[in-house]
């Protein structure tokens, strides 16, 4: 399809929203007008996305972006997508050609989206050309740190600083993870007697946004759903008519962190000691152009356990590379030996690096991630999906699927249900969960065959939202159980479901997660707190009256929380207060002396350090740490006395939402701060809008979308993004939705096609 234009079969309709629906002879001319409408509207993040994946965006957004360039190099995204396409097109040449169309579409319609998009002109970008196997590095890309890798190293550094009984102390949903709601009543809880199936993935907020409503119709299917941009086909919101389906994130660990010796040759080439002794590894050197500044070079490695994505450029005769402690400088145990910081050299630990590889030995750590490792991707799934009729069908298609792992929920017109996992988690042992592993150790080697997907029957409705459940067995750290509980209780208190009661269920701002920090707040006052000069080297101090109870203020301040509704609404002047002290107990646990080992910022490179700042880390385990942990219980409660005191004593906490506002990333900032609105919702709600308590109340990650699927009839069907379908300033439809996504509504689903408005030219 390449260089012939727009077929003539080719139909492109709006609905009031701006929201294209596409029409075409046949699936690969529609795939062709996907990509293409997909770059009219969205040119500048299409092109975006794709130098992500190349590692060059550098190259035009500046030396601020050199740290995910380098890792992008290093972990061969781009090399592993061409991979996955070519053994796609070995395997499934129909489904490569359907990917073919869908980036012929977006070549034939970038440089007419460029031309609207004025993020062009301002950085110097010109259309760049995609690739067939672009749709795979965006994915790739997209949810390379999906399963929070990262969180191993913030293992390593708790296990190495703090101790090893406290290696998973921080366990939670952490602030590098991504996640979502999702849920299905059977037919026989609404009031249609047909299902609903609803949610909203959770992502960090990006404008434009990292999803795109669309319906993709031809003979073959006609399907209405949430796309990502630069991806065909709709991966993991779909309602053809006679079935629909939902994904979350199973939380499952899928990607391993091996520790490598590795030592340089004369020749200049890098081997890598792994089970069977010294090996060749790949080598060699990639430049990275950098606006206003001079180029880098990185030099990329890998071993046969996968790429080396830390302790690269400190290698030949380096004692302690970036991030990574020489063999004896942590004694973890022969399964879990760890890292240390780059400062634990010493010379001893040089000369044990001799003994193993001589004065041109050091060590880094490889990553090994399913499709690098096996060449697939699951693609050949998109289009299945899009031709499915019943929940058999998407059961089948997702057989297929590697990443990320999914638990997915489905309904079809039939009665038919589904719950399930999709996805491919190696077999390995426990401990490549856990830490960085010794790649010379066999014991760590994956299993040829992958685990095997739980799945669970259906009773009158079933929830999904990251907690431990039907995926439990596959992963190590889950988020809370409290928006998966809170769902579950809202669902079963009718029978009488309606596509705009389940829709209500999105706005639910109460808060679950602040119950331990309430019954803390209570404790304090009169003779019932705790108190204590000090940390207790020994443990938790025996109770005791407080020596000083709170102030007045700090009195009626614990009274106002105790009496709160325990709802995050914007307006709530009391959300604002429990906020304010959360954040001041935040802090004050950062800073105990408990955690000072912590406080030095963690060797590893600067794109990982979303999961390693302490007090991040300190903030979503709160839960934990109020009630476990190194902190004497004693302090505790003179923490949360203390917090109490600081807020009484300060200027009075505005409501939640004048503080807790949109926070979303763009590759080029808005100056206009003042735009973004404010938001209800917390972290553990329903209306998830996650902030880091005790640093920001700025949310960055929140709902990228929200669904209703009604399987009754597909348009009383619901959806909204946060933004809008044009990814153009100033278009009508850029940030058309923002005020309902800020109430809680939905857009409507409109299928009639005498409905919508048919684009001409």
């Amino acid at each position: 399809m390449d260089g012939i234009g727009v077929s003539v079969s080719i139909e492109v309709y709006r609905d009031a929203w701006g929201v294209p629906h596409l029409r075409a002879a046949d699936q690969d001319e529609l795939a062709f007008a996907q990509g293409r409408v997909t770059a009219r509207d969205r040119a500048w993040q299409l092109e975006v996305e794709r130098h992500r994946a190349q590692g060059t965006t550098a190259a035009f957004l500046g030396a601020a972006e050199l740290g995910w360039d380098t890792f992008a190099r290093r972990s061969r995204l781009a090399d592993t997508a061409r991979r996955c396409f070519e053994r796609l097109e070995r395997e499934d040449a129909r489904t490569a050609a359907w990917v073919r169309a869908y980036v012929d579409g977006v070549n034939d319609g970038l440089a007419e989206g460029a031309g609207r998009a004025p993020e062009f002109a301002e950085t110097g970008l010109v259309p760049g050309r995609w690739e067939p196997w672009t749709p795979l590095a965006v994915w790739l890309t997209t949810h390379i740190l999906f399963a929070g890798f990262p969180t191993k190293l913030w293992r390593e550094e708790v296990a190495r600083r703090l101790g090893e009984e406290w290696t998973e102390l921080f366990a939670t949903d952490g602030p590098g993870t991504s996640g979502s709601n999702g849920w299905l009543v059977a037919g026989g809880r609404t009031a249609s007697g047909a299902a609903l199936v609803a949610g909203d993935p959770h992502r960090f907020i990006e404008a434009p946004g990292v999803y795109q409503q669309i319906r993709l119709a031809c003979p073959a299917y006609d399907v209405v759903g949430i796309a990502v941009p630069g991806v065909p086909g709709l991966a993991h919101f779909g309602h053809t008519g006679p079935v629909a389906w939902a994904i979350t994130n199973a939380m499952s660990d899928y990607q391993d962190l091996y520790r490598e010796r590795l030592r340089r040759l004369p020749d200049g080439g890098v081997e890598a000691y792994g089970p069977e002794g010294w090996r060749p590894a790949t080598t060699h050197t990639e430049t990275i152009e950098v606006a206003g500044g001079e180029p880098v070079a990185v030099e990329v490695i890998e071993t046969d356990r996968g790429p080396v994505i830390i302790g690269v450029d400190d290698g030949a005769g380096s004692t302690a590379p970036e991030g990574v402690a020489p063999e004896g400088a942590a004694s973890q145990g022969a399964a879990s030996e760890g890292t240390a910081s780059g400062g634990a050299a010493s010379g001893g630990a040089a000369e044990d690096r001799d003994s193993w590889g001589g004065a041109s030995a050091w060590e880094g750590v490889a990553l090994r991630y399913p499709p690098r490792v096996t060449g697939q991707l699951g693609f050949e799934v998109l289009p299945a999906l899009l031709r499915a009729r019943t929940v058999a069908d998407v059961d089948t298609a997702l057989d297929g699927w590697v990443e990320p792992v999914n638990v997915v929920l489905a309904a079809d017109t039939e009665g038919g249900l589904l719950h399930r996992v999709a996805g491919r988690v190696p077999v390995r042992h426990r401990t490549n969960s856990l830490r960085i592993v010794p790649a010379w150790d066999p014991a760590h080697a994956w299993q040829d065959a992958p685990a095997p997907l739980p799945r669970a029957d259906v009773d009158g409705h079933a929830v999904m939202a990251n907690a431990r459940g039907i995926a439990a067995p596959l992963g190590i750290e889950f988020a809370p159980p409290h928006r998966a509980d809170r769902i579950d209780a809202l669902l079963g208190a009718s029978a009488d479901w309606t596509p705009e009661s389940i829709t209500a269920l999105h706005r639910d701002t109460d808060n679950r997660s602040a119950a331990r920090l309430l019954a803390a707040v209570a404790r304090v006052g009169g003779g019932s707190g705790q108190a204590g000069s000090g940390p207790s080297p020994a443990g938790p101090s025996p109770a005791g009256p407080s020596p000083a109870g709170p102030s007045p203020a700090a009195s009626a301040v614990r009274d106002r929380l105790l009496a709160w509704d325990r709802r995050m609404d914007a307006e709530s002047a009391d959300a604002g207060l429990y906020a304010a002290v959360r954040g001041a107990v935040v802090r004050r646990f950062a800073a105990h002396e408990a955690f000072a080992a912590l406080r030095e910022p963690a060797p590893y490179p600067e794109v990982f350090r979303p999961w390693l700042a302490l007090g991040p880390r300190v903030a979503y385990a709160l839960e934990t740490l109020l009630v476990a942990g190194p902190v004497p219980a004693a302090d505790v409660d003179r923490i949360v006395r203390e917090a109490l005191d600081e807020v009484a004593s300060g200027e009075p906490p505005a409501a939640w939402g004048v503080t807790h506002r949109l926070a979303p990333w763009q590759a080029l900032p808005d100056p206009d701060d003042a735009q973004w609105p404010g938001l209800g919702g917390d972290h553990d709600c329903v209306l998830s809008t996650s902030s880091v308590p005790g640093w920001t109340d700025r949310s960055a990650r929140a709902s990228a979308a929200r669904y209703v699927w009604d399987l009754a009839d597909r348009e009383r069907s619901g959806w909204i993004v946060p933004f809008g379908a044009s990814g153009v300033p100033g278009d009508p439809h850029h940030r058309d939705q923002l005020p309902l996504w800020l109430r809680g509504e939905l857009a409507p689903v409109t299928t009639d096609w005498q409905n919508l408005t048919k684009e001409q030219g």
